[in-house]
């Protein structure tokens, strides 16, 4: 509990440095808590639901569902198949994420809530944070579920300098990607995401 103190203390001074940085009061404002609807709770179980037949019912992964919503649509819904499409990245998230993506025919879901049973791990946070979610709920906490799945671990092995993480990372051939990415900004229509 006192971890969940500290974030919330620590969300009020970056959204005071936020919204001194430029930022609108309103934009500021759309990051705050909102109250949470029956309808927010309507997708929550659907996520639940997700979860539990994942990793319960059909084995296609551990248990974990995420739904996306935007304007009171479901864009997406689905549930882990890590196991079923041997792919460590097909987490409920990711599939969901993806999934809304095809669905809406870009990469882009700003405006949108991202529903999901459990806490976001590493990886599914920062493919929410590419697709540009607007906001993310999730009802298990990575608490509720250490002894089986090891979240907490890669959040906290990510935030160690590269030579101390469990996973080796050391830079190769700099100057030559250097190179790719001095001709990728001479394009006249590259992408910015």
């Amino acid at each position: 509990m006192p971890r969940r103190r500290f974030l919330t203390a620590g969300a009020g001074i970056v959204s005071a440095a936020i919204v001194g940085a430029g930022t609108t009061a309103a934009e500021a404002q759309s990051k705050a808590p909102t109250p949470v609807t029956d309808r927010d709770r309507q997708h929550m179980s659907q996520a639940i639901q997700l979860m539990r037949q994942a990793g319960v019912i059909d084995k296609t992964g551990g248990p974990f569902g995420a739904v996306v919503v935007r304007d009171g649509e479901v864009l997406a819904a689905s549930g882990n198949s890590v196991l079923r499409d041997n792919d460590p990245s097909a987490h409920a998230e990711v599939n969901a994420i993806r999934m809304a993506c095809k669905k809406i025919g870009q990469p882009n879901l700003r405006g949108a809530t991202l529903f999901t049973s459990c806490e976001p791990c590493p990886m599914c946070y920062a493919t929410a944070y590419w697709a540009r979610v607007s906001r993310i709920y999730y009802a298990a906490a990575w608490t509720d579920y250490a002894d089986l799945f090891d979240d907490s671990n890669i959040n906290q092995d990510t935030k160690r300098p590269y030579p101390e993480r469990t996973v080796p990372v050391e830079q190769l051939m700099q100057s030559d990607a250097q190179q790719v990415w001095l001709e990728y900004r001479k394009m006249p229509e590259k992408t910015r995401y």
